[in-house]
Parts: C-alpha cells; structure tokens; sequence
C-alpha cells in the first residue's frame, strides 16, 4: 500500500478527492430506462427485469414465498438476523422526532406534528452477494417511524434476505432492480405502487437513477462507492490493515486512508495490507487505485485532513480526534470499536452519506421517514400583539395586501 507525505500536497488531493461513481455514459444510459418505465410502465419495466435481472419468476415475491424461504435460513443465521434487527431498532426508536407545543407569547401556540410517510421504497443490491443488513437497515427506522408500507425492490431476494424481510416488516417484496426499479418505485406502475421515497444504497447505475428521479420522488442521498479513513499514531497495524482491507473489499472503487503521524506505523501498516491482500478481487483493485498512507506532522493537521475528506467511515483511536473531526457519516472510537460491526450489529445505521456528502448530513436516520410540520394557532390578542411587528415588516417588503390581511381582522 503506498505512502505518501502530507507535504506531497498533488499526491493529497488525488487521495482525498471523492471517488464519483457516475458518469456521462451511466447518466445518459439511466435517463432511457428511466423514461421508459415512466412511459411504458410495466412493459418496460418487466423487459429490462429479464434483460438485466435474469427474471423467471414472478415480479412480486408472495408472502407465502417470503415465510418459506425465511424457513430455509439455518437457525443461527435467523438468529443473527434478530439480534441485528434488535439493536437497530432500539437505535431508530431513540432517533424518533417527537412534537412539541410552545408559546412565543401570549395567545400564540406553535406547535411541531411528526407524521410517517405513508408508503417508502428501500432498495436493497443484489450483487455478487446477499445482503440483508442492508434490508434491516432501512427497512427497520421505516417500520419505527411509522410508516405503513414499507416496499423493498432486490434483484435476486435470496432466502436470508426473505427472512430479513420478516424480521423487519416489510410489506411487499419486488425481484426487480438496477434504474428500471429505481424508475417504477418513483412513478409507479400497475404491479409497483408509487412510493414517497426512496432509500437504500446500490450500484452507479442506481445511485444515478436516485438522483434523476429526485425531482419527483424523495431520496435520502446520493450513495457513491464506500470509504473508510483510519486516524492512528498506535495500535497493532495488523488489526488497522484489516479495517481497510474490509472496507475496500466491498468496491473496486471503495476509498480506504490511514493517517497517522508515525512513518515507522506507516510502514507495518503497509506490509500487513500487502501481506493480508487477497490475489484478486475489488479489495485489491480499489487499495490500488483509491487507497494510501498519509504521514502527517502532527494530530492537527491528520484532523483537518479527516475533516477534508469527509469520510463516509472514520475510525480513530480516541476521542480527541473524533472531537476534531465535523465531517464524517460514522465515527468509530477505540480500538474494539470495529467499523465492520458498525455494518451488520452494533444498532446504528450503515447507509452514510459518500462522496463528501458528510460536510452536510449524517446516514440514514429515523427522521428521514417522517414529515415535520407546524401548526399554529392564533387567538385575537395573540394577532393584536402579532399585528405591529407583522404590518410593519410586510410593509418594508412592498407587500401591502400582507398588511391588510392583518388589519381587516382586527377593525
């Protein structure tokens, strides 16, 4: 794994600049599918399912076929999946906005209402591998918020991602996936309800259908390729090799960094990750191209250069560092507090914003399932108390009728 000194400011930027996973091609490719499953609705939709997704089967997963493939999952992995399930949802219930009423003054009542969504779309990859965690992650903080129709669209919905659906409550379960998915969860078609919004991580071809339906349909974010950057002056590098490994072994365009400010830690650190590196596969590919070492002069500046790479995943050695750092999805504490267990078990969410995107928000939440609205209730002297700072200001904008809707009130 290569090692770079922060003073090699080139070789810097090319190592923090976020991995984009779109492009001209995938953009203009995403725009005609997504255009014909608007048009077309289930025709297209149902064409491109066999073409991409190899569909045989029926488009809609019954639950009949949900309780018998949950049924062939061995025990430990059902087990495992409830355990997982139990700590999201302990984790998404504290997320939970609540409503509140204030006065701001007397016969003025603000008052705060949380409702749920009425219908959400998590779309859960079906790549190389299964993936339930990704299905109890998003589909759990719907449940929780309250939203009654929870809808998961999955490629290949093998049986421990069927049994994941039970155990988070999902209501319906589609073999469908790619842009085609993305397009009919946004729209609509006769077999796939139109949702409010969409969640859930996927490849470049999803992320870019997400970001072209957003005009329509709510998404949570634009979900690039996975990264991880490592803070540490100490600690056994054959544990920090693995963290990065790990990471990287999800993407061949994942991003993993280690910053630290011992070149001797650089160094072992190095060796392990070459030592570790299976022969072949993403792990390698993206260390190659995405990952490196930095050394930096002092706990400072590996701060300033977490914060400027706005990590996706930050792991970091002790507080003062995750005290420092602003812009990250997840940040991970202490040696045992293995990012990987972030993914699968620990309770929070492993849908983070990438790309940068942790500058301005953190990963899934309970709240992105719920509308925040506020109600207000005015009583005559409330208005009468309202009515100067109101007139006076609609005024010094140029909006008389503003004023006057004001005034005729009270006369």
């Amino acid at each position: 794994m290569k090692i770079i000194s922060s003073r090699d400011s080139k070789a810097v930027d090319r190592l923090l600049r976020p991995v984009r996973g779109s492009d001209r091609a995938t953009r203009a490719t995403v725009a005609a599918i997504v255009s014909g499953v608007r048009r077309r609705g289930d025709t297209a939709l149902l064409r491109y399912a066999r073409t991409f997704d190899g569909l045989t089967e029926p488009l809609e997963v019954s639950p009949e076929e949900i309780e018998e493939g949950a049924a062939r999952v061995p025990p430990r992995v059902r087990a495992a999946i409830a355990s997982a399930a139990r700590n999201i949802r302990k984790v998404a219930r504290r997320q939970l906005p609540r409503g509140w009423k204030v006065a701001t003054q007397p016969g003025v009542v603000v008052e705060q209402r949380v409702t749920p969504l009425d219908r959400v779309g998590c779309y859960v990859p079906g790549g190389r591998y299964p993936l339930p965690s990704s299905l109890l992650m998003t589909a759990i903080p719907a449940r929780v918020a309250g939203v009654s129709e929870v809808i998961v669209a999955c490629p290949r919905p093998a049986p421990v991602v069927m049994a994941a659906a039970r155990a988070a409550g999902v209501t319906r379960l589609f073999r469908v996936g790619g842009a085609h998915a993305i397009a009919a969860l946004a729209y609509g078609t006769k077999l796939v309800p139109r949702v409010d919004k969409i969640v859930g991580p996927g490849n470049r071809y999803v992320a870019a259908a997400k970001a072209l339906v957003a005009e329509d349909c709510a998404i949570d974010f634009y979900a690039g390729p996975t990264e991880i950057v490592i803070v540490a002056d100490k600690g056994p590098p054959e544990w920090i090799a693995a963290d990065l490994i790990a990471q990287a072994e999800h993407d061949p365009d994942a991003r993993a960094i280690f910053i630290t400010t011992s070149g001797a830690l650089a160094s072992r650190v190095s060796r392990a990750v070459d030592a570790r590196m299976p022969g072949s596969g993403p792990a390698r590919a993206a260390l190659a191209r995405h990952g490196g070492i930095i050394v930096v002069k002092d706990g400072a500046e590996a701060v300033a250069l977490a914060n400027r790479a706005a990590p996706e995943h930050l792991v970091c050695e002790d507080q003062r560092v995750a005290d420092g750092v602003r812009c990250a999805g997840a940040i991970f504490i202490g040696r045992y507090s293995a990012q990987v267990a972030g993914d699968y078990a620990i309770g929070s969410n492993h849908v983070l914003p990438t790309s940068g995107a942790a500058r301005f928000r953190g990963g899934l939440h309970t709240s992105d399932f719920v509308r925040i609205s506020t109600v207000q209730r005015v009583s005559r002297k409330g208005l009468e108390s309202l009515a100067p700072t109101v007139t006076t200001l609609a005024r010094q904008e140029g909006l008389e009728a503003h004023a006057l809707s004001i005034e005729v009130r009270l006369r």
